[in-house]
């Protein structure tokens, strides 16, 4: 097989770590005999100091034309510290969604079973946790009407959602609870907002097409407590953009690094993956930052873009090898024990590969 390409590493950390999972992909396809060509493009912070726009539109034809997107993170303190910049990097992660029809991310939340005294919750509460977070990404408040009056101290953020974004994934949802242990929880906050409550009106009407899913309904500040007290409960988890932007990165605690968790934003074009984690400026240049999370991505790749699975799990078991054996970087070294640097993880997980 031969597949294009498009890396967008963007923004702080994220160079790094793309160039290690770019070291998996090559790995992968030397020893599966795939062939892959890579078009590397601008994205976020370095394409509005390049362009003035932070998704320029080459970025945007090198990614239609491409089979998937390896995207590093976006990010930089001086727009950060900038409340009145116009132009921020992020800006260019919402119009890359938006311009692919990238309306769902998927966020894999599993544990490692010689990582599970790093997590912040007891042994017993995440030892076996794997579940999937699916979340809408192209509307909700992130997409609504936005705006001030009042000379500016008077703010609003509107949560627009139409039933066909509502029904599409949930329909996603539904079809990836039948490939796992078939339970959905659908989270809301149906007991005040009405965009909620469309949600679950929605999601009861289609209910009866799926039978063999059970489904549960559940609000998101309960949702946010249950993941913390049973995260074994979930199987697969959906919710709107905002809910799933925070409890997702909530989830992500429960393996003990967000730089060990993947993602993938899926839809109706170029399909994209990516780290979780942010641009972490403050590590950038250092060859420190965990490029586990980037190499997962990858495998995500193999598996949802390419439906290759077999590749995709050549990718896991050298990960989970290198965590196994203490090739990791500085965050999950164990005291007392060497820490490898991002490009050494990478190389040695490509050799394992």
């Amino acid at each position: 097989m031969k597949w294009k390409i498009a890396v967008l590493p963007g923004d702080g950390i994220g160079p790094e770590v793309v160039a290690q999972a770019v070291k998996a992909v090559d790995a992968v396809c030397r020893k599966y005999s795939h062939d892959v060509e890579y078009t590397h493009a601008l994205v976020g912070a370095c394409a509005i100091d390049a362009t003035g726009d932070p998704y320029p539109e080459e970025t945007h034809r090198i990614c239609m034309g491409s089979d998937a997107v390896l995207f590093g993170a976006v990010g930089d303190p001086k727009y950060d510290n900038d409340p009145t910049s116009k132009v921020r990097p992020e800006q260019g992660l919402l119009a890359i969604r938006k311009k692919l029809g990238l309306y769902a991310n998927l966020r894999p939340v599993e544990t490692f079973p010689s990582l599970v005294d790093r997590s912040p919750l007891r042994k017993e509460l995440v030892d076996g946790a794997d579940f999937l977070c699916v979340r809408e990404l192209t509307g909700g408040m992130y997409f609504g009407e936005k705006g001030r009056k009042d000379g500016g101290d008077t703010a609003w953020d509107t949560c627009i959602y139409s039933r066909s974004e509502v029904e599409r994934i949930l329909k996603l949802s539904f079809e990836y609870a039948c490939r796992r242990r078939s339970h959905l929880t659908v989270v809301d906050k149906a007991n005040v907002l009405e965009s909620s409550r469309l949600w679950r009106q929605i999601a009861m009407e289609m209910a009866p097409s799926w039978p063999d899913v059970q489904v549960d309904y559940m609000f998101v500040d309960n949702a946010a407590m249950q993941l913390i007290r049973q995260p074994k409960f979930f199987d697969v988890l959906v919710t709107e953009n905002t809910f799933g932007d925070i409890l997702t990165d909530e989830a992500s605690c429960i393996s003990g690094s967000m730089g060990l968790l993947a993602s993938a934003s899926v839809g109706a074009h170029t399909s994209l993956f990516e780290p979780i984690h942010g641009s972490y400026p403050q590590a950038a240049g250092k060859d420190i930052a965990n490029p586990v999370a980037a190499i997962l991505s990858a495998a995500m790749m193999f598996e949802y873009a390419f439906g290759r699975m077999d590749e995709g799990r050549a990718i896991r078991e050298a990960v989970a090898a290198s965590i196994m054996e203490g090739i990791v970087t500085e965050d999950l070294a164990e005291k007392g024990k060497p820490a490898f640097k991002t490009s050494e993880v990478g190389d040695w997980i490509a050799n394992r590969i």
